[in-house]
């Protein structure tokens, strides 16, 4: 009996390994357990995070910039703590933030070229976190408007082009592990130690929808599913199994979808490409990239195929689809990150034809934004403005970062010089310093109830 196989334009899809020579070698990547992906690409350059003695660094490196790198690479060494997560601004491709251990965001510039000496003065330092921060995200439609999770639960939105926090999500019970924005940047989704998932209205500050997420003890990751009303999550089940389910943001009640995949240990990456529809998910600490297409019908994902390496990945980053070559049908570019190297995997569609695709370059998210900061926060809602891939990529005009916060030397303190200042700074540290012994009594009396918990096992 013949086996019927589904048609589909992504069926044959292959990832394309790169020359040793190709990749980002001699770098020495962040061994910092957080769980971030460790790198970013935009369409000039990718950021990695590096491992630093007495401070925290990452680097920002030109795509042109492959082989054997110099063991005085220059970086970005602003941090106090170890650096745990970069991003890219995505309409200005000379900007980047960076999440540190030191409670800190920092936002830099990146000259023209790439750094060619490292730099320790950031354009702009944001402080309010109180422990460190994991996680960085720029909005896709407002400009200059950056998201930042930290340990101490809390999601804070920023307007960097003023120095200016706009809002402070909370609801979270635990430490945050991953956010993503919906489509036009109205809606954020997270996940939590705490097993929740959760949707904010960013601008009311409101969770609309929680439900219970992955019930394993291993982290969970999130990332909404292009211009569409899905949430895709990776996580694992009681039993340690990899799983993905598929959300509906309307009613996370329930999963539409729920998949296992494997019982290996490493988290399972994801990346959903709008465009083409493709769900790619890299397992950390395994070499296989498995790649999916999601269709509204009754089973929804539908597996396509699996890039397979013998070399684990610490993590990935995806390059945005307005740089990918289209003149080799490329669909998508990973960067994969390996203990002292990052290397690019191309994943392209086998097409005879020269010319332009279009059936596989539809219309994508463009390097323009469609709001300010402030029309985003007057209620102003709008879909990302979107460009044609049929001339190719070209590089968007540089354009200067300004902001009108004052520049704070990194590690610089501003000290209170009237007499409200000084109490304030009284009662500031005073709540640390009960906080710090709240803290440790309670980690007191975990230890306690640790070590009865062992001496009853060890009596058995």
């Amino acid at each position: 009996m013949s086996r019927f196989v589904r048609a589909s334009k992504y069926r044959h899809v292959f990832g394309n390994a790169t020359k040793r020579d190709q990749c980002y070698d001699n770098v020495k990547i962040s061994r910092n357990a957080w769980d971030t992906n460790l790198v970013k690409a935009n369409p000039l350059f990718i950021s990695v995070n590096l491992e630093a003695g007495g401070g925290g660094a990452f680097a920002v490196i030109p795509h042109g910039t492959t082989g054997k790198l110099p063991e005085t690479l220059p970086v970005y060494n602003g941090h106090t703590a170890a650096v745990l997560d970069t991003d890219f601004n995505p309409f200005n491709d000379h900007v980047v933030a960076s999440a540190s251990e030191d409670t800190k965001v920092m936002v830099w510039t990146i000259p023209e070229g790439g750094p060619t000496e490292s730099i320790s003065t950031p354009a702009l330092t944001l402080t309010g976190h109180g422990r460190k921060v994991g996680h960085v995200l720029f909005h896709p439609t407002a400009d200059n408007l950056l998201a930042s999770s930290s340990a101490d639960f809390t999601i804070k939105l920023w307007d960097i082009s003023k120095g200016a926090e706009k809002q402070e999500l909370t609801g979270h019970t635990e430490i945050i592990q991953a956010l993503s924005w919906n489509y036009d940047g109205t809606l954020l989704v997270t996940t939590c130690k705490d097993k929740k998932l959760r949707v904010f209205d960013v601008r009311a500050n409101k969770v609309v929808q929680e439900t219970n997420g992955h019930q394993g003890v291993k982290g969970a990751r999130v990332t909404w599913m292009g211009n569409s009303n899905r949430i895709c999550t990776t996580g694992f089940s009681r039993t340690s199994d990899r799983q993905v389910f598929i959300y509906d943001s309307n009613n996370l009640a329930e999963p539409l979808k729920q998949e296992t995949i494997d019982t290996a240990s490493g988290m399972l990456m994801p990346y959903y490409d709008g465009d083409t529809s493709m769900l790619y998910l890299a397992g950390k600490g395994d070499g296989n990239i498995r790649y999916y297409e999601w269709v509204d019908d009754e089973k929804g994902l539908y597996f396509l195929s699996e890039y397979k390496s013998a070399e684990p990945q610490r993590g990935i980053g995806f390059l945005p689809k307005r740089a990918v070559s289209v003149n080799e049908t490329e669909i998508a570019r990973a960067y994969k990150v390996h203990p002292t190297l990052v290397e690019p995997i191309s994943f392209k569609v086998p097409r005879k034809s020269d010319a332009f695709q279009t059936d596989l370059y539809p219309e994508t998210i463009g390097p323009e934004p469609a709001l300010t900061v402030d029309e985003f926060f007057a209620g102003k809602t709008a879909q990302p403005k979107l460009i044609s891939l049929e001339t190719g990529f070209t590089a968007a005009p540089a354009k200067e970062f300004v902001t009108t916060a004052p520049v704070v030397e990194a590690g610089a303190e501003k000290l209170p010089s009237t007499e409200k200042e000084y109490q304030d700074a009284y009662h500031t540290l005073r709540k640390d310093n009960d906080d710090l012994k709240n803290q440790l009594s309670q980690r007191d009396a975990r230890i306690r109830q640790l070590e009865a918990q062992l001496e009853g096992l060890l009596k058995k």
